[in-house]
């Protein structure tokens, strides 16, 4: 195991939440096309291109296109999301198999919990950023 499959694990989960937050978007703009119906629109035409008439009708294409591009999203989060519970039982297992209690709590809360450098040095105390810091590093060499 090295430091790449936990940054590997920390992106997965941040590409999780952003393909979470473009599906919660896709269907507040689904939702507000539903609630708002018809949509009305004036073209120019007739004889001579003079006479204006006004358009009302359902937005099917952008609202099939939206669909679609929900669905694909939903499909992706799903590839991810089994992604990620492989590379977290992966990291677990890894975690698991240090003897250094103290070295299981810096990288759980690095990375399993997501913490910056900075919050992890106060949760496990007595330890500054940088010692926190080079203490994992110098246990990945090892």
């Amino acid at each position: 195991m090295t430091k790449e499959i936990l940054k590997q694990y920390t992106d997965l989960q941040q590409e999780c939440d952003e393909v979470r937050e473009k599906i919660s978007t896709l269907e507040q703009q689904i939702i507000k096309i539903e609630q708002e119906g018809t949509v009305l629109d004036k073209v120019s035409g007739g004889v001579g291109g003079l006479e204006t008439f006004v358009i009302e009708g359902f937005p099917y294409p952008e609202y099939n296109r939206k669909k679609a591009l929900l669905y694909s999203r939903k499909a992706t989060l799903c590839e991810l999301e089994l992604e990620l519970l492989e590379t977290i039982n992966k990291v677990e297992a890894f975690i698991a198999d240090i003897n250094d209690s103290h070295m299981r709590r810096i990288i759980r809360l690095r990375f399993i919990d997501g913490l910056s450098w900075a919050d992890v040095a106060r949760r496990v105390g007595g330890n500054t950023e940088d010692s926190v810091k080079k203490m994992f590093y110098r246990f990945l060499e090892n």
